[in-house]
């Protein structure tokens, strides 16, 4: 055999032994057992986007179901809706848990993640309908027995974490209240987005906020470059790139000493749907910035909002309690990757080194946020 074609060959080896390699090592890994709830009632495809990704961080750091020892499954270990096949038939099911196991299930659980409780709606679910803003509920928003199960599980001072949209519609206003009181946070009303383009021709792009703005302002949309559309109940603002924004891209900024301690980085780019909280006396570990102009920062006055606020926030007395102002579990992963010890993505094909770079808000944000919160939280219970 030639002297190339066997280097080739042993590099080919390699190259296949080392995922096997790294598969050996997570298999053999200790199992941490942790009962954990996860809610996702926003699930209009079978890749089950909007929770994929947290279990796939809980596959990935060895966290298991207590009563049989398995890994968490996306498409089976979760709450709230889920399609059947085939998808082209409509058909689903809902998964609940009900007012009758409020004293039981919350005794049996270790930790609650509400991923996303927005919904599935019309305009959704079945295609070659015109989009709008809202349409029919099919299923979603918060309800009595969801705050039931967040009361039951704070009195046991157990973790819970809830993401962005908790409060907003289709979540009745009572419901909103009694959550964010629960949660020692108030909801100011206005979420947002980053938009690569403000052109209504560019490819998804939600034609609805149009016919909103010309509502409020009497005049067309004539914005085209990237930027950030705020919006609440009846309002829009529209921040755009050279104009209100010096930069379009949100950043998600951590201080040095949580960044120590969640392994996070500094700064890191931020494209999806978010919400504007108050933190009131909650810990703030990282924050939203927006790179305004003297003239974004006076339309936001204008509106009694900031260019920052809070990312995430932490209940400061318990510390198990934890706010995502952003879809923070929406990010497309391949799962399998989940079973590979030490898996960090690969740079340069997972992600860059550009700033702007969307994908590194899970490989160097979410994952290790996420990771360090249930290691930390296991740790705590194991000790006891």
């Amino acid at each position: 055999m030639k002297k190339p074609l066997i280097i080739t060959t042993i590099i080919l080896i390699l190259v296949l032994a080392l995922p096997f390699i790294n598969y050996l090592r997570w298999s053999f890994q200790e199992k941490k057992p942790l009962e954990i709830v996860i809610l996702d009632k926003t699930v209009p495809t079978l890749e089950r986007l909007n929770h994929k990704s947290l279990t796939w961080i809980l596959n990935s750091g060895r966290f298991v179901k207590k009563d049989n020892k398995k890994s968490y499954s996306y498409i089976k270990d979760y709450y709230g809706f889920a399609p059947t096949r085939p998808l082209k038939d409509r058909g689903n099911t809902k998964k609940e848990y009900h007012l009758s196991e409020m004293l039981e299930l919350p005794e049996k659980v270790d930790a609650l993640y509400f991923a996303d409780t927005y919904g599935v709606f019309f305009n959704d679910w079945y295609t070659g309908v015109n989009k709008s803003r809202r349409s029919r509920r099919i299923y979603g928003g918060l309800n009595n027995t969801d705050y039931l199960l967040i009361n039951e599980m704070k009195n046991r001072n157990k973790l819970i974490i809830l993401e962005y949209n908790s409060f907003d519609y289709p979540t009745p206003a009572f419901e909103s209240f009694r959550t964010q009181e629960k949660l020692g946070i108030t909801f100011t009303g206005w979420s947002g987005k980053y938009f690569e383009k403000l052109d209504t021709t560019a490819k998804n792009f939600p034609v609805w906020m149009t016919s909103m703005y010309r509502k409020e302002y009497n005049k067309p949309w004539t914005f085209s470059k990237p930027g950030i559309v705020l919006m609440s109940e009846k309002n829009i603002i529209v921040l755009e790139e050279g104009t209100h924004l010096k930069e379009a891209m949100p950043y998600i900024v951590t201080e040095n000493a949580y960044c120590e301690k969640f392994g996070v980085p500094p700064s890191v780019a931020f494209d999806k749907w978010f919400d504007i909280i108050d933190p009131l006396q909650n810990n703030v570990i990282s924050k939203f910035e927006l790179s305004t102009t003297s003239l974004g920062d006076t339309l936001l006055k204008a509106n009694m909002l900031s260019s920052i606020f809070p990312a995430v926030t932490q209940d400061s007395v318990t510390q198990r309690i934890y706010y995502f102002s952003g879809d923070f579990a929406n990010n497309k992963i391949e799962f399998c990757s989940s079973r590979l010890k030490g898996f960090k993505g690969i740079k340069g094909i997972s992600y860059s080194d550009k700033p702007k770079d969307t994908r590194r808000f899970f490989w160097l944000y979410y994952k290790p946020l996420v990771n360090t919160i249930f290691s930390d939280y296991y740790s705590s219970l194991k000790s006891k």
